[in-house]
């Protein structure tokens, strides 16, 4: 098993303090005992509830060694040589300067008495006195594989307890898929939950894991998981765009294995269709969509915004795969004096991320003003494409005249699709939308139902920003001319 390899070579490696950050204690101790009889060297646990005990043979457990300070003078005074795992440390050398100094010179004395001291936390924040003395190790996470036989596991397990009816194998490998980035402990507990909650394993299920896998994973706030991903059904035009993302679905891609695509850049006005064309991607391709929040990630310490960045990033790895969707990209990157040279330093993150990432995360940017893009985001091999959403044309608007009158149970066959549309020349769909909107409070205000006559009027009393911002319209046309593709036609 790599893990152990790894382990007992980083225990080898005269490291007197190991770290690992993991919520998985259980099976770290586990590790660490086929380690320890690797180096013939006693495995010891302490806790603050259970004290010292000795875990590679049965012994009793030394209920007055609770204390941390003395737990760590009891390490050092000893001559005898051993792995001590200390779990949830982390409190005890927070402002704790005599357990720190401790520490210290357990780790100055390591090649007199060969204490290796193990700190297994959830998180631990390690203090610059003892962080030269201190390495990192991390226990592996589940692949696909052993995924799919944990779930089959749980499958057995709830079939002797005769609480499973069915099980879709094609749903098993799905959820093997979404599981991916989680422990071997959550993922159980999630297969577990989705078995016993209707009693099968169906493609439905999907939704659920990704949702509970969202919340153990902690991303609220600058990363936000959207629930509503909405299918190209209920997107009108972007026939380019559909051809594009239909070519490139992971089901036409998994026989031949071809690279992952990796995002694209979806450039037009506002209210033209380009957030719920993002949300399609993601319900076309039957993956979670997860939004980041440029202006959250903001922070006033130094530093801080670009770790919020790389954690959100991070995580969005974990959730892979996956379609995120970064709306309004330009607002995050766009460069100025005063924020002290924090927007080049999150551009530079995300291009790093960008070109260097293997995870199936589908990046989908949105955006409104070209001209505060950086150029550097928009090269080949950072996006696969970039799209140009541009004003819906007459028959495209007649599809989204149909979509949002049928959305709020109005019968189309009332109304005129044809003057509807040629009445909204330069209206966006969410402009149309509005309109229809408008007509239905103003329908109710009078007590009468929803008329042509009345749509008509909200759309000759609307000014389109395709009237009222000409000319920066005009002058987006004319950028993307050549130098993108037209997602409608």
């Amino acid at each position: 098993m790599q893990d152990i390899r790894d382990l007992t070579a980083v225990l080898r490696s005269n490291t007197p303090i190991v770290v690992i950050e993991t919520y998985e204690e259980y099976r770290v101790i586990e590790l660490l005992k086929r380690v320890s009889t690797i180096l013939y060297q006693p495995l010891f646990t302490w806790s603050i509830t259970q004290g010292l005990a000795r875990a590679d043979v049965k012994m009793g457990t030394q209920k007055f060694n609770t204390d941390p300070t003395e737990i760590l003078g009891q390490i050092k005074s000893t001559s005898q040589q051993g792995i001590y795992v200390l779990c949830d440390f982390h409190p005890f050398v927070d402002n704790a300067p005599k357990n720190v100094r401790l520490l210290k010179e357990i780790a100055l004395e390591y090649e007199a008495l060969k204490h290796t001291i193990v700190l297994v936390s959830h998180a631990f924040d390690i203090p610059p006195e003892i962080k030269r003395y201190c390495a990192h190790f991390s226990i592996s996470l589940p692949d696909t594989v052993q995924l799919q036989n944990l779930i089959y596991e749980q499958i057995d397990k709830a079939r002797g307890e005769g609480l499973l009816q069915s099980v879709d194998d094609d749903a098993v490998a799905k959820l093997a898929e979404n599981l991916r980035g989680l422990t071997f402990d959550d993922a159980r507990r999630l297969a577990h939950k989705a078995i016993v909650d209707d009693g099968a394993i169906t493609h439905s299920d999907v939704d659920r894991i990704n949702q509970g896998k969202f919340k153990l994973l902690d991303m609220e706030g600058v990363l936000q998981f959207e629930y509503d991903t909405s299918d190209f059904s209920q997107v009108a035009g972007l026939h380019n765009l559909k051809k594009w993302l239909s070519h490139r679905s992971p089901v036409s891609s998994a026989e031949g294995r071809v690279d992952h695509p990796k995002g694209i850049l979806l450039l037009g006005v506002q209210g033209s269709g380009k957030s719920l064309a993002a949300k399609a991607v993601a319900g076309m391709w039957q993956r979670p969509l997860l939004r980041l929040d440029m202006s959250a990630l903001y922070n006033k310490y130094i530093g801080e915004t670009e770790k919020n960045l790389r954690n959100a990033l991070a995580l969005a790895d974990l959730m892979a795969p996956c379609v995120l969707w970064i709306d309004e990209i330009e607002k995050g990157l766009s460069s100025g004096s005063s924020d002290d040279g924090t927007s080049k330093r999150i551009l530079g993150a995300l291009l790093t991320w960008m070109a260097e990432r293997k995870s199936e995360v589908f990046l989908v940017a949105t955006a409104n003003d070209i001209s505060a893009l950086p150029p550097e985001l928009m090269r080949k091999g950072r996006m696969d494409e970039i799209f140009f959403v541009d004003l819906p044309d007459d028959s495209v608007r007649q599809a989204i005249f149909l979509i949002h009158l049928q959305r709020r149970r109005l019968d189309p066959l009332n109304f005129d699709l044809v003057k509807l549309s040629q009445a909204s020349q330069g209206f966006s769909g969410a402009e149309i939308e509005q309109a229809i909107i408008s007509a239905r409070y103003t329908a109710r205000a009078a007590e009468q139902s929803v008329s042509q006559a009345l749509l008509l009027g909200e759309l000759m009393k609307t000014r389109p920003l395709s009237v009222v911002m000409r000319e920066k319209l005009a002058a987006l046309r004319h950028w993307a001319q050549g130098r993108t593709v037209n997602a409608h036609q």
